[in-house]
């Protein structure tokens, strides 16, 4: 289990991330969202203690990361595939890896096998990988000691199509034997296929957190679109029905297509569109919450982040 309390950290009059938390179940990969700058990478560079918390705590199997012994053979760590020696070879690498965290060697070849980086890749040093490459070789790294967590950040970033059906499958089969993934990613679809739960991130703050389920299946209502927007804004008001703003001149209300239909008809309204919405993917619950509208800020509700995660 990964569990996260309270974490803040403050860099002068700068608060990078505030008041953090949430956990990450065994059997379960949580796919940890939030735009440039949220503190997504801050916060994941505190569980792994290398950044100190201002106030809060972390731990990983329940200490601190810092206090596990010999961590790589528990946790698997990805936060920076360029932070690799670029002189060595990719099997000089794992090699290295193995020998201080006391596995087998032929673990190194299981494991670049594992991750597609061929004999000839291997024997090329680590300066000459394009961005692909060296996610491999990192997810390689992390996955040598044979760990039960995998903490990654940005693990697909570089990685071709069949490379991230492959990342994919692999996190899932990871958690399906009983892992613990905490996942961060820019790429919201994969994300969305692979993840159990997630935990969106904005301004330093939680926005959301829970299962899959309980964050996109939710009632979807009507589109409607009217020659005046605002007639159509009043007009559902004085019916009792509550609209929000899409953000591209329509509105979603969580009400029958009929009666929609009538409280226009009531005051004359002029209706150039009236659908079933589309049901709530990632991409439109990660928008929502990042770039909220006045209108749609009081609708969004985050659940609360102990009682989402028991």
């Amino acid at each position: 289990m990964i569990s996260v309390e309270n974490l803040t950290k403050r860099y002068r009059e700068v608060t990078a991330v505030e008041n953090v938390s949430f956990r990450c179940e065994p059997g379960t990969v949580t796919g940890f969202l939030g735009p440039n700058g949220a503190g997504k990478s801050t916060t994941m560079r505190m569980i792994c203690g290398l950044t100190p918390p201002t106030t809060g705590t972390a731990t990983v199997k329940g200490v601190p990361y810092r206090r596990i012994s010999n961590p790589g053979r528990h946790v698997g760590v990805l936060l920076d595939a360029a932070a690799q020696h670029s002189g060595r070879t990719g099997r000089e690498t794992l090699a290295l890896t193995a020998q201080i965290l006391g596995v087998d060697q032929k673990r190194v070849g299981q494991m670049l096998d594992r991750v597609g980086l061929s004999t000839k890749a291997a024997k090329r040093r680590v300066g000459g990988y394009s961005l692909g490459m060296r996610q491999r070789l990192g997810i390689a790294q992390a996955l040598l000691g044979d760990p039960s967590v995998l903490i990654l950040d940005e693990p697909a970033n570089g990685l071709d199509p069949e490379g991230i059906h492959w990342m994919r499958s692999m996190l899932r089969d990871f958690a399906d034997r009983g892992g613990t993934v905490l996942l961060s990613s820019h790429l919201l679809l994969e994300v969305e296929a692979v993840a159990d739960r997630f935990v969106v991130i904005a301004g330093g703050r939680v926005a959301a957190q829970g299962a899959k389920d309980e964050l996109l299946t939710q009632p979807t209502g009507v589109v409607v679109r009217a020659l005046d927007g605002a007639a159509l804004q009043s007009a559902l008001a004085q019916a009792g029905l509550s609209a929000r703003p899409d953000g591209q001149g329509a509105f979603v209300v969580d009400a029958p297509a009929e009666a929609v239909g009538r409280a226009a008809a009531a005051t004359g309204t002029v209706l150039l569109e009236l659908r079933q919405a589309s049901g709530g993917g990632l991409e439109e619950l990660f928008l929502s919450l990042i770039n909220p509208s006045p209108a749609d800020a009081p609708t969004v509700a985050a659940p609360a982040p102990q009682e989402t995660l028991r």
